[in-house]
């Protein structure tokens, strides 16, 4: 008896159209529909989480650099791969968000400061260029551990649940981010000024008294990968979404760049909460306040807060602009 069978999977679109000359002919279509499902699921989960790895893999690393017999499974070539991805990209991510900033925010009238070192900028970019191979070292396992899928995060169509709270889900995941992490990061930049740390980690990063876009990235490198632990920490222990993480990532890197770009306008609402270039220059300048990453919630109550001096017309640019007038008079 010859049937037609239509065959669904987990409430998924997936749909098969079939003829079986038996029940038992039937069992094997489904099974072989349930197979193409979980294969097509992995493809997604793959394009999501290593699409980068991928694109490499298939595209250039793969033909022109690995051995043909070393799989792309295996895990040394994935470190391998994403030692050379956190080096070329991250220091390509750093240079353009930098200059970008330099060019188009940054007001060079602050490269007039006093406090500006002997060629400033070009010091910045070696420090930076310098640590950023050093900084993905430890970098690289604890994204390994993400594409092999230890950590909990997650990328999946919800059928039965609507926009509205796929959206709601994703704010509260942002918001809940962003506070973890400006709590630890609070936490660990104060503990690097700490008197028996400072001058062997921290002190590097404030000779940029007043600091340029270039030295939003210009860190030791122990330094460095300390502060951006707590941005590989929240997804092993709270679920995010993929995307999302990496959209947190990059923003992440352009709000570092932000913080060191001399501008400081801020939307006068925002300014009790908001930790923006303002509190961070200060901070280069004035070394024990103003630690926070995004808020000024842990400065308030770790007792390290200080009202920027360019709220109150003291910035670095308003010097520039107090001995330009004094030069023309």
């Amino acid at each position: 008896m010859k049937d037609k069978c239509h065959q669904y999977a987990d409430d998924t679109t997936l749909y098969a159209h079939c003829k079986s000359e038996s029940l038992q002919d039937a069992v094997v279509d489904m099974q072989s529909s349930v197979r193409k499902l979980e294969e097509w699921s992995s493809e997604v989960n793959l394009l999501v989480m290593d699409l980068i790895l991928e694109k490499l893999d298939n595209y250039f690393l793969t033909p022109y650099v690995y051995p043909s017999d070393w799989h792309a499974d295996d895990w040394k070539r994935q470190l391998l791969t994403l030692f050379l991805l956190m080096n070329v990209g991250g220091w390509l991510l750093y240079i353009i968000s930098a200059s970008f900033s330099y060019m188009f925010i940054f007001d060079r009238r602050l490269m007039q400061h006093p406090l500006i070192l002997q060629n400033q900028i070009r010091r910045e970019i070696k420090v930076a260029t310098c640590s950023i191979p050093f900084m993905a070292v430890p970098t690289i396992f604890i994204f390994l551990l993400e594409v092999k899928g230890y950590s909990k995060l997650y990328w999946y169509d919800r059928p039965q649940q609507t926009w509205g709270n796929f959206v709601l889900e994703i704010g509260c995941s942002v918001v809940l981010f962003l506070l973890f992490t400006d709590f630890l990061i609070y936490w660990i930049h104060r503990w690097l000024h700490h008197k028996s740390v400072y001058k062997y980690l921290h002190k590097t990063h404030h000779l940029w008294k007043v600091p340029t876009p270039y030295a939003s990235h210009a860190f030791h490198p122990i330094d460095g990968f300390l502060q951006s632990c707590p941005y590989h920490i929240y997804p092993f222990l709270f679920p995010l979404h993929k995307i999302v993480y990496l959209s947190l990532f990059l923003a992440v890197n352009f709000w570092t760049v932000s913080i060191h770009d001399g501008d400081y306008r801020v939307p006068d609402i925002l300014k009790p909460f908001v930790n923006g270039s303002a509190h961070h220059t200060d901070h280069h300048l004035l070394y024990n306040h103003n630690y926070g990453q995004f808020f000024t919630l842990w400065d308030r109550i770790g007792g390290s807060f200080r009202t920027p001096d360019a709220f109150n017309g003291q910035a670095p640019i308003d010097f520039i602009n107090k001995q330009n007038i004094k030069k023309e008079e």
